[in-house]
């Protein structure tokens, strides 16, 4: 449903990241829709002290750091406090591009139409963690593509992209996993799985297009 109405993309050599981990699912059936390229985003976001699902900011996988200068100056956040978080938040997102990036290579993403997609978004700070971090890369255009949202969330990350679009936006909102039949854990493997296959896909297309 997604990759339906992100169809006007299709052909456009965008670039479809998923957010770790849920949103890899979500990214890879929006790549095949648009035959777009996939990665994922391996941004973490900066939890503020004492509101650790309010975002002060995001650290990119190339460790740029994104501060919300609103929320720091709301909540008097000091520097040491910002960078204990920044080196926890870096520990993490080493250990996920250890594993990740051995087995693909990430997409530089200057330049290009990036759709960054999630599982659903609830708060939506990990989601607009990963909008500041892609933007710091100065991307051409930047869509968030969301299956389901609340609706405060929706509205406050759409702020931050060039377009959004998410498929409902239900008055009752818990919890992302009620609006999915089957909503298990998405593992490091299963992520692993789905870039190795989508690095053999990419092989097959670069050898069709060289016979052709």
């Amino acid at each position: 449903m997604l990759g339906h109405e992100l169809a006007d993309y299709r052909g456009k050599k965008a670039v479809v990241t998923g957010v770790l981990r849920g949103g890899i699912i979500v990214a890879r059936e929006v790549a095949r829709e648009l035959d777009a390229e996939l990665d994922v985003v391996l941004s973490r976001k900066l939890r503020t002290p004492g509101q650790p699902e309010l975002a002060m900011g995001s650290i990119g996988e190339d460790g740029q750091v994104f501060l919300n200068d609103a929320v720091v100056r709301e909540f008097g956040i000091d520097k040491a406090s910002i960078d204990q978080e920044k080196a926890h938040q870096l520990e993490e997102i080493a250990r996920r591009r250890a594993l990740i990036r051995r087995v693909f290579t990430k997409i530089p993403l200057t330049g290009r139409i990036v759709i960054i997609t999630d599982d659903g978004v609830a708060t939506g700070a990990t989601t607009q963690a990963a909008i500041w971090a892609v933007c710091q890369e100065k991307p051409q255009y930047v869509l968030a593509a969301i299956p389901v949202g609340s609706e405060d969330s929706i509205a406050r990350l759409a702020d931050d992209v060039d377009e959004m679009v998410c498929l409902c936006t239900p008055p009752f909102f818990a919890a992302v996993g009620q609006f999915y039949r089957y909503f298990e854990q998405v593992d490091d493997e299963d992520v692993l799985n789905i870039l190795k296959a989508e690095r053999e896909r990419k092989k097959v297309d670069r050898s069709s297009n060289q016979e052709g």
